[in-house]
């Protein structure tokens, strides 16, 4: 596996795919990169050369955050909203959906697994 900007990218997958695997590297980044480099679509990551490896990781340097620091400027992003108290950060903090999504049904992705709430026990029989 060769390895740039700290991640490993497997060998036998295409590089333009290989790149995706990097954090903040998506479909689009990766096909730009490629074609500012001037790889070929079909070159597979195990056939690029120290060099080019070396190229990939100035390209990234130059124009992309990546990896470490685009998740420490996320995190802070979202520091921030919980600071100054915003609606999106309330959600952030009590771990809801922030983008509006409904909540009756849904969002457990969010939310976690069930929390059953033992209901109030029902009185049979009037007299």
């Amino acid at each position: 596996m060769a390895r740039i900007v700290g991640v490993d990218i497997p060998n036998n997958k295409r590089v333009v795919i290989a790149l995706t695997y990097i954090h903040g590297v998506g479909p689009t980044s990766a096909v730009k990169i490629c074609k500012e480099l001037g790889f070929p679509a079909e070159l597979r990551a195990k056939d690029l050369t120290e060099d080019d490896v070396q190229r990939i990781i100035a390209e990234l340097d130059r124009g992309y955050v990546v990896e470490g620091a685009l998740r420490r400027q996320v995190a802070q992003n979202i520091q921030r909203l919980r600071e100054i108290g915003c609606y999106r950060g309330l959600r952030h903090r009590r771990g809801l959906p922030v983008r509006g999504q409904s909540t009756q049904s849904n969002a457990r992705t969010r939310k976690g697994p069930k929390k059953t709430v033992a209901g109030k026990k029902s009185v049979k029989g009037g007299k």
